[in-house]
Order: structure tokens, then sequence, then C-alpha cells
């Protein structure tokens, strides 16, 4: 069983328009609202290829059935704490020109009585997993060292955990030294706390991450492709070239590959070109987290 823990979940609501004009009106072509944020785009990708999956987090209002219904329908067994508070709305606007701005609500605010429910929770469900993933924002009144917290408790019941968070959560959760991380370029920056204006340096970087502790680091740089690092062993993987139409949830498609490929036993360079393929299988669908099939077995 794989566990998925997402704190701050949202309603994924993607609009697409000729392109986005500050100070302006600006009128939607087309709208979409799905089941997001980073653990439950994993979430989904994994009950596409029919995996097993927990799916846990803070889950209130309207928003927060909907994506508990989402999941559900696709398979996926459910173990959201509710809350009195409404889960989160994003806006991911989708210009013709390519551009893609994304509108992030902070999150509602989580009570103590809420967290202490979480934590108990998350106890039920590590005693049924295998593999931990950890992916996303913090909503507030959760201490930034959550993730800290929760891959300890995962290295003492001898769980892997995967990471894909940013900012202080993602400072805190490195220092518990998870199994795998997965930065992009800004959030290794964000490590490193200077710039890494080329790949050497980001090379380097990961490197250092893989020194300290962290069995596996993935760096997802967009574009140019994925960096993989373990111990002395380095892999790049270039990105697969399509014509995106939505490139939002792209680096839970690389999580969600790197989850299955642990599982499966596939050697690092098979996991990074599975994980290439499927992240650019994604941005070729209108909805986050959602591949044909088809369209990724081509590309792989």
């Amino acid at each position: 069983m794989i566990l998925t823990v997402t704190l701050n979940p949202a309603v994924d609501k993607t609009c697409q328009t000729t392109g986005l004009l500050p100070g302006q009106v600006n009128r939607m072509r087309k709208t979409l609202s799905t089941a997001g944020g980073k653990g439950v785009n994993v979430t989904k990708i994994l009950r596409q290829f029919h995996l097993p999956v927990m799916a846990m987090g803070f889950l209130g209002g309207y928003g927060g059935k909907m994506i508990e219904d989402a999941l559900t329908k696709r398979g996926a067994e459910c173990h959201f704490t509710k809350i009195r508070g409404e889960t989160r709305t994003n806006m991911n606007i989708l210009g013709d020109d390519g551009d893609v701005t994304e509108l992030l609500e902070p999150g509602p605010r989580i009570a103590p009585k809420e967290l202490g429910s979480f934590r108990k929770e998350f106890e039920y469900c590590l005693e049924q997993s295998s593999i931990v993933v950890l992916s996303g924002s913090i909503p507030q009144g959760v201490p930034a060292n959550i993730y800290k917290e929760l891959i300890e408790r995962c290295r003492a019941e001898g769980r892997k955990v995967i990471l894909d968070a940013s900012g202080d959560s993602l400072r805190e959760g490195v220092l518990a030294k998870p199994y795998m991380i997965k930065p992009n370029w800004k959030e290794l920056e964000f490590l490193a706390g200077r710039r890494l204006p080329d790949r050497n340096d980001v090379e380097t970087e990961a490197k250092r991450l893989a020194e300290s502790g962290i069995r596996r680091v993935v760096v997802s740089m967009g574009g140019r492709g994925l960096l993989y690092v373990e111990g002395e062993k380095m892999i790049f993987e270039p990105a697969r070239e399509v014509k995106a139409l939505n490139t939002v949830g792209c680096g839970d498609c690389v999580v969600a590959s790197m989850t299955m490929s642990e599982i499966a036993g596939d050697e690092p360079q098979i996991a990074l070109r599975k994980a290439a393929a499927l992240a650019a299988a994604n941005t070729l669908t209108w909805e986050s987290g959602s591949i044909s099939m088809e369209q990724y077995l081509e590309l792989l």
C-alpha cells in the first residue's frame, strides 16, 4: 500500500484565455474544476496505474467533499481528517501564448484538535503502508516541521519516504533524511541558500544533499529534464519535446512515477525515462494529474 499525504489539498480551477492582462478585465474561454493539490495529483496518477493507495490530509466544505468523491471514484482509500474550514481553490490560467499563471490560496487554518486527529489517523495508515509520499504546502495552524516529524515516524517504522515540498517545510523535512526528495530548480536554490546559474551548480548541490544522508535526489528542471543523484551515480534524462497544453502537475507525475519505479525495482535510468515520459504526457491533457495511457506509452 502507498500512503499519500496532502496537508493542503485544493480544487484546481484551470482556465483558458487568450492572454492574461494585469489591471484589466480578463474573460476566460474555458474552465475546468478538478481535485488537486500535489499529493492528490500523485494519488490520481497512481490509481490510473491501478496501484493501491491510501490518501490522507485535511478536507473541509464543498471543495473537500468534491476532492474526496473524486478520489473515491478512482478507487483510492480515503482517510482525510475533516475540518471546519473550507478547502482552498487554486486557479491555473493558461494563455494561448504558452504562459501559465497560478493563483494559489493559502488554505484554511487547522485547529489543534484537527491536527491531533490527523496525527492519530497517520499512525493507523502508516501501519498498512510500505512507502509514504509527502507532497505540497502546509496550511495555517500546522507547524513548519510537520514533515520532519512524519519522516522521523516513518523511519522509525522502517518505511521509505518521498518528499516533495518547498520553503521552510522542505528545509525542515530534509533534516530528517527522507529516502528520496524531488525539488525543482528553484527549491534546490532555496536549500542551497544561493543561486544555481547552470546545470553544473545544480549537480553540485544535488550531490551535496545525497552525501548528507538522503538516499536519492531527483531534481526536476522543467523543459530541460530530470537529474538523478544517488551516491556517486549521477544520471540526466532530457525532457520529451511536446507541444504542452498544461504544465501544472508535471512534478507530481515525476513523484508518482518514481514511486512506482521504486516498487517495481526499476534501474535508475529506466525510472527516469518513465518519469520524463509521464511528465510529458501530463502536459498534453487539460486536467492536471491525468494522462492518456496511449500518449504515455508512445512517449516512453
